[in-house]
């Protein structure tokens, strides 16, 4: 009687659910979260055909390892060091670009601010944005190719090296001479910083995107693989129609006039809030006008 109460008493303990505490509760919180950003950026990667790849061989291991099938374990125990170092080499890449989007949250650079010596209010002034839409502009009219680039907060000094040291004015005059058939600098990207022309010719990453349509060349590209390896707003003025694109965070918006393109190129500089006390200006002298017009007609009765 007695080893039957303990049995039943072992069965209860062990069917018991452990103590759950607070931080059991956020570690799991934590983990969920983190599986399921990794599943996700998986899926936009190629990634996710690796990890089905990985799941065929871990249901052939559990095959060999109930059957006992003693060589075929000892062959994956042997390549398993080596397969993990091969896969870290051949999707460096993809994993190099995940930590790049993980260091451009908002909340890792609130708390880990390394760059402190980069002043944050540092933008592009307004003179230097309307020089850049009018060469823009007038490249699209003429079909010239070009390919200007605006750094933000992240540094494009690798990207600098590549090209010829420039350190000049922002002007419309200079960016269309640059990008000028058969003149020395007009190959290659245009990098601007802090209302100056750093380097041109610059050489850039190419995306890898397949959702990008066909009929985009080497110049739309390149724009887009720059855009997603850094938080630059790039431009590009298509050679063939003569169309200009804008390209941000890895998206690319096609057709954009000069409007549009003021309207983009201000609004990551984070300025559309200081023109609207203006509007409100412009409004109020509107209806004062309207008033005195008012005033003045009843004075004329």
């Amino acid at each position: 009687m007695e080893t039957l109460i303990k049995a039943i008493q072992d069965t209860v303990l062990f069917l018991a659910l452990p103590k759950i505490t607070l931080i059991d509760v956020i570690e799991i919180a934590i983990i969920a979260f983190s599986l399921y950003h990794v599943v996700l950026w998986a899926r936009r990667t190629r990634v996710w055909t690796l990890l089905k790849g990985i799941i065929v061989l871990l249901l052939a291991y559990l095959v060999a390892y109930f059957l006992d099938m003693t060589t075929i374990l000892w062959i994956f125990n042997k390549t398993l060091a080596i397969g993990i170092t091969a896969l870290a080499v051949i999707f460096q890449p993809e994993l190099r670009k995940a930590l790049e989007e993980l260091g451009r949250k908002n909340f890792v650079t609130s708390i880990l601010p390394f760059d402190e010596t980069k002043d944050k209010n540092i933008r592009f002034s307004d003179r230097s944005i309307n020089e850049i839409v009018k060469a823009s502009v007038e490249l699209a009219k003429v079909k010239t190719g070009a390919l200007i680039i605006l750094e933000r907060e992240i540094s494009l000094a690798e990207y600098e090296r590549t090209g010829i040291n420039i350190d000049s004015a922002i002007s419309s005059q200079l960016l269309i001479n640059i990008f000028e058939h058969n003149t020395p600098l007009h190959d290659g990207a245009v990098i601007l910083r802090n209302d100056r022309i750093v380097s041109a010719t610059c050489y850039l990453p190419l995306s890898d995107n397949l959702g990008l349509s066909k009929e985009l060349g080497t110049r739309h590209r390149a724009g887009v693989g720059i855009s997603e390896v850094s938080d630059s707003v790039t431009i590009i003025v298509s050679e063939e129609t003569g169309k200009i694109s804008v390209a941000i965070m890895g998206k690319l918006l096609r057709n954009v006039d000069g409007e549009l393109l003021k309207k983009k190129l201000c609004e990551a500089q984070g300025k559309i809030e200081e023109e609207k006390p203006k509007k409100q200006f412009k409004l109020k002298q509107g209806i004062r006008s309207i008033r005195g017009i008012h005033f003045k007609r009843k004075d004329s009765k």
